[in-house]
C-alpha cells in the first residue's frame, strides 16, 4: 500500500524549515538593517573637516581622499584635494605636500560650468602658491621662483600676476639677492602698488646699503698674524685662543730645532701649519657668517615692517585671501 501521507509530508520539510527561519531571524535582520550607518557626502566631508581642524592631520588625509573616492562629481573634491595638501604641509612633509597640490594642477578640468571656473582657477593658484612655499621651506628657493614663473606664464589675471612677482620678490629678498627683489617688485602694477605696500617697502630696502659688512679677503690677509682674523670680526675669545696656540706651537717647534730634534720639531710644525691654516680659514667663516647674521637681522625687520601676510582663508565655496599688515 502507498503512503500518502509521507509523500507530502516530506517535500514540505525544507519549506517548513525555512519558513520557521524566516520568521525567527527577520527581526534581527531588520533590526541589523535600521543600524546600518549610511555615509552620505557631507557627513564624510565634515568628518575629513573635524580631523584637520583639531591638527589631526594624518586622520584628516584619509577622510578627503575617502570623500574624493567615493563622491567623484561633489563640487567639494578640489577643496579636498587642496586640504590634503594642506594637512602634508601643516604635517611637515613638504614633499608629499607637494605631490598633492600637483595633482590639483594636473587634474583635468571636469567642471565646465561657467559658475564653478572661478573655483578651479583659484584652486589651481593656492596650489602654485602652496608648492612654491613648500621648495621655500626645503632650502630650495630657485625651485620656488621657477614654480612661480610657471603660473605667471598661465595666468591672465593681473592679480594673480602681481601676487607672483610679490612672492617672488620676497623670495630673493630672503636670500639677499637684493637687486632681483627690486626688479620683481618693480614689475607690480600700479594699480595693486599701494595694496602691496611698495613705497614703504622700497624706502626700507633701499636702507640695505647700511648693513654692516665684514670682507672675506680682508680677514684672510689679517689672519697672517694668527688671531688677528677672529679680531676683525669681534670674536676676541677665539682671537686670544689663536694667538696663544699657534704662538705655543711656533715657539715648541723652534726650541725642538734649536736642540737639535729635528723629528719632533718637524712633527711640531706639521701640527702648527695644521692649527694655522685652520684659524685663517675660521676667520673667513667667521666673516659669512657676520654678514649672514647681518642680513637676516635686516630682513625680519623689513618682514616686520613691511611685509604682507598673504594667507589663504579657505571656505568651502572657494578660496579667501586675507591681506595683513605690519603698522
Amino acid at each position: 500500500m502507498i503512503n500518502l501521507k509521507s509523500q507530502i509530508t516530506k517535500p514540505l520539510a525544507p519549506r517548513l524549515i525555512l519558513l520557521i527561519f524566516f520568521i525567527l531571524f527577520l527581526p534581527i535582520s531588520q533590526a541589523f538593517a535600521e543600524n546600518i550607518l549610511v555615509i552620505d557626502s557631507d557627513k564624510q566631508f565634515n568628518l575629513a573637516e573635524h580631523y584637520f581642524s583639531t591638527g589631526e592631520y594624518f586622520r584628516a588625509i584619509g577622510e578627503y581622499e575617502r570623500f574624493v573616492y567615493f563622491f567623484p562629481e561633489d563640487e567639494r573634491v578640489e577643496l579636498a584635494m587642496h586640504k590634503i595638501g594642506m594637512s602634508y604641509f601643516e604635517s611637515k612633509q613638504f614633499r608629499k605636500a607637494i605631490n598633492a597640490f600637483t595633482a590639483i594642477i594636473d587634474k583635468p578640468n571636469e567642471f565646465q560650468v561657467s559658475s564653478f571656473k572661478f573655483q578651479v582657477s583659484s584652486f589651481i593658484t593656492k596650489a602654485y602658491f602652496m608648492i612654491s612655499k613648500c621648495h621655500v621651506k626645503l632650502n630650495a628657493p630657485g625651485a620656488g621662483i621657477t614654480n612661480l614663473q610657471n603660473l605667471i606664464a598661465i595666468a591672465e589675471d593681473r592679480d594673480v600676476r602681481d601676487e607672483v612677482h610679490y612672492r617672488i620678490g620676497w623670495i630673493y629678498l630672503e636670500t639677499a639677492a637684493w637687486d632681483r627683489a627690486r626688479s620683481f617688485f618693480g614689475k607690480i602694477s600700479p594699480e595693486n602698488k599701494d595694496k602691496y605696500r611698495l613705497k614703504k617697502l622700497s624706502a626700507e630696502l633701499d636702507r640695505e646699503s647700511s648693513i654692516p659688512k665684514k670682507l672675506p679677503g680682508l680677514a684672510g690677509f689679517l689672519s697672517i698674524l694668527p688671531g688677528a682674523g677672529y679680531l676683525y670680526c669681534g670674536r676676541y675669545r677665539d682671537a686670544a685662543t689663536a694667538f696663544l696656540l699657534n704662538g705655543a706651537l711656533m715657539y715648541a717647534a723652534y726650541e725642538s730645532f734649536d736642540n737639535g730634534n729635528e723629528a719632533l720639531g718637524g712633527l711640531i710644525t706639521f701640527v702648527g701649519l695644521g692649527f694655522y691654516t685652520g684659524s685663517i680659514y675660521g676667520s673667513i667663516s667667521s666673516v659669512h657668517k657676520y654678514n649672514r647674521t647681518k642680513n637676516m637681522g635686516f630682513i625680519e625687520n623689513l618682514k616686520r615692517n613691511t611685509k604682507i601676510g598673504l594667507s589663504g582663508g579657505l571656505k568651502n565655496d572657494g578660496i579667501a585671501v586675507s591681506f595683513q599688515y605690519a603698522f
